[in-house]
C-alpha cells in the first residue's frame, strides 16, 4: 500500500513535577529541604531515510506521542528526562502545519532530523527555593506541558530521473527494462497508480535511481484526473525521460504527446519543462513507429531522441548510460 500524504498529530512528553521533601536523616536535624527537580519530557523528532517509501504507517496510527518526564524525589534525586519519539519517514517529506498551512520543514536529505515538538520543561523541586531569608521552603512546581501540534505530511519522491508520459507509453516496461523494479504492466491506461523508483545499477557499481511517474493527461495542472498527485512526485527529479508512444496505438501523433506534456509540466511548475531531458522514442519495433521518428527528429532539435523498444530491450542501455553521463556533467557544474 502506497500512501504519500499522512495527517498526524504530535505531542511532546510532559515535564516531571518537582518534590517537596526534607532530609530527615539521625544526626542531622538542620538537613533542610532535598526535593529533586522533575526530569524534562522528550521530543518528537522526524529522521528521513531511504529505507521508508511510504507514509502509512501514519494512515491507521495518527496521534504519536513521546514520553513524560520522571517526577523528581527526595534525597536530591531528580527525575530521568523522557525518551524522545522518533518517526520515520521517507526522504523527500515536505512536513506543513495544518492550522497555518506554512511549511515546517522539507526532509530531502538522507537521514535528515528534525524536532517537530519540544518535551515540557521539569518542575523544581523545593531544594531549588533554598535561599538565605528562605531556610525551609515549601513551594514546588508541576512539570510544562510538551508542545502539541497537528502536521500534514507529504512524500515528493526522490530520484535522479523520472519517467514523463501518456497512459500506455511504456514507461512501466521501460523501468523493467532498466532496473529491477517490477512495476505492473499490463495493454491498459493507468495500470501504475503510484510512484515506482527503481535502482539502475552499471558493471562498475554505479547506480542512479529511476522514477515511474503514473501515467499524465491532458489537463493534470489542473488537477484534472490525478494530476497534482502525479505531478509531485516530478519536482525533486534531476532529469526528465519523455517516453513517447512511436506507433500511435492511442491515436495522437508523437510530437502531440511531447508539446502536450510540457505544456502540463510547465503549467503546473515554472521552469519544470526546461529541465534537463531526453526523449525515449518508445515501440520502435511496430508499424509507423519509423515514420513517426523521423517526423519528431524534425520538429524537435535541441532534445536527443532515443528510438527504443522497451518490450524487446532494445537500445535501453543506451537510455540508463545517457543519464548516467548527464548526471556526471551536472556533478562537474556544481563543483
Amino acid at each position: 500500500m502506497f500512501v504519500d500524504k499522512a495527517i498526524i498529530k504530535v505531542k511532546g512528553g510532559n515535564g516531571g513535577g518537582g518534590c517537596c521533601s526534607f532530609c530527615r536523616e539521625k544526626y542531622r536535624p538542620m538537613g533542610g529541604p532535598n526535593g529533586g527537580n522533575g526530569g524534562p519530557g522528550g521530543d518528537v523528532v522526524l529522521l528521513a531515510t531511504e529505507n521508508e517509501q511510504s507514509l502509512v504507517d501514519y494512515v491507521f496510527t495518527r496521534h504519536f506521542s513521546a514520553q513524560c518526564g520522571v517526577n523528581g524525589k527526595g534525597k536530591d534525586q531528580h527525575g530521568r528526562r523522557g525518551e524522545d519519539r522518533i518517526l520515520k519517514v521517507p526522504r523527500g517529506t515536505v512536513v506543513r502545519d495544518v492550522a497555518t498551512g506554512e511549511v515546517i520543514v522539507d526532509l530531502d536529505g538522507q537521514n535528515t532530523t528534525f524536532t517537530i515538538v519540544h518535551g515540557g520543561r521539569g518542575g523544581r523541586g523545593n531544594a531549588s527555593f533554598l535561599s538565605n531569608s528562605n531556610k525551609a521552603p515549601r513551594q514546588r512546581e508541576n512539570g510544562k506541558p510538551g508542545e502539541e501540534k497537528e502536521i500534514e505530511m507529504e512524500l515528493k519522491t526522490i530520484a535522479d530521473a523520472g519517467l514523463v508520459g501518456f497512459p500506455n507509453a511504456g514507461k512501466s516496461t521501460l523501468l523493467r527494462a532498466i532496473s529491477h523494479a517490477m512495476p505492473k504492466v499490463a495493454p491498459y491506461p493507468f495500470t501504475t497508480l503510484h510512484p515506482m523508483v527503481g535502482v539502475v545499477n552499471f558493471p562498475d557499481f554505479k547506480t542512479l535511481t529511476v522514477a515511474d511517474i503514473p501515467g499524465l493527461i491532458d489537463g493534470a495542472h489542473m488537477n484534472i484526473g490525478l494530476g497534482h498527485e502525479f505531478l509531485k512526485h516530478i519536482e525533486r527529479t534531476k532529469i526528465l525521460i519523455y517516453v513517447l508512444d512511436m506507433a500511435s496505438l492511442e491515436g495522437k501523433k508523437p510530437f502531440d504527446d511531447f508539446t502536450t506534456l510540457q505544456k502540463e509540466l510547465e503549467l503546473y511548475m515554472k521552469g519544470l519543462s526546461k529541465r534537463k531531458a531526453i526523449i525515449a522514442a518508445n515501440k520502435m519495433d511496430l508499424p509507423d513507429a519509423a515514420k513517426n521518428l523521423r517526423t519528431l527528429k524534425r520538429k524537435v532539435k535541441d532534445m536527443e531522441i532515443i528510438p527504443i523498444s522497451a518490450m524487446n530491450k532494445e537500445n535501453t542501455g543506451t537510455i540508463a548510460e545517457k543519464l548516467r553521463e548527464i548526471l556526471a556533467e551536472g556533478s562537474k557544474s556544481e563543483r
